[in-house]
């Protein structure tokens, strides 16, 4: 009897433990902080009820084309410049000890007390969006690929350098695949922050654009549209992460070759 009551408490143990169990908690506890008080918070059945309603509203799908537009500009050009510059910082010490610090003091800079210079310099049109997002997402993927070049062992390069490989050979069967995992990760930290960084803009200098209209809903005080917004910026940002997650899995493979 104990070993069969033991049994049962491991394998209801290991079936609470299964990660689609714990999402599903968190979304049940995210929707019961949501019903709080439905008076000033429009109650999830209202809000996704009246999804159809706010696409509808004129200007709100152009404008969510507009800011997905704007997302993966700066998202691409994020991540190229983060390569561009990460990859001679992490395989170069000298310029690593010279610059990294330099990068980090504008990281940890919040950069939304900029802002203005931004739309002096770029205007208040798609420009500046973009690049208001790509000061937020090209960093995360600087120090990701530093980290991730940093971790190579250094007898790797000098058995490659020692046989007579190219640069280009290095970098293709050395650092690349060993650097993917945390290249990833600065992907999807560029991705958040390319996502704040283009909505902080939208915000407060825009008349096109999700932040536009939240701006807009925010002030007519219509939490049902406004929440609806948010609903639609939390898909698009699961869809941009399984694309990156499925890019991650594609490209995890050449990792472990």
């Amino acid at each position: 009897m104990t070993s069969r009551t033991t049994w049962t408490a491991a394998a209801l143990r290991a079936w609470l433990r299964r990660p689609w169990l714990a999402r599903i908690g968190v979304v049940v506890l995210l929707l019961g902080v949501w019903l709080i008080d439905p008076m000033f918070i429009s109650p999830p059945s209202r809000v996704f009820m009246s999804l159809d309603a706010l696409l509808e509203t004129r200007g709100v799908p152009a404008a969510l084309r507009v800011t997905f537009w704007e997302l993966g500009i700066a998202f691409v050009l994020s991540v190229v410049i983060g390569l561009v510059i990460g990859l001679p910082l992490g395989l170069a010490p000298f310029a690593r000890r010279s610059f990294m610090p330099i990068i980090l003091l504008l990281y940890g800079t919040p950069q939304v007390t900029i802002l203005p210079l931004f739309v002096l310099y770029f205007g208040i049109g798609p420009a500046s969006k973009i690049a208001f997002g790509v000061s937020h997402g090209f960093f995360p993927v600087i120090v990701t690929i530093v980290a991730g070049v940093q971790n190579i062992k250094p007898i790797l390069l000098t058995s490659a350098r020692s046989m007579g490989a190219s640069r280009y050979q290095i970098l293709r069967h050395i650092v690349f695949p060993h650097m993917i995992p945390s290249f990833f990760a600065g992907m999807r930290l560029a991705m958040t922050g390319v996502l704040l960084g283009v909505l902080l803009a939208e915000l407060y200098v825009s008349t096109a654009g999700i932040g536009y209209f939240t701006t807009l809903f925010t002030q007519s005080f219509d939490p049902t549209r406004l929440l609806g917004l948010v609903a639609l910026l939390a898909a698009m940002a699961i869809v941009l992460n399984e694309i990156v997650r499925r890019a991650e899995v594609h490209f995890s493979r050449w990792h472990s070759e």
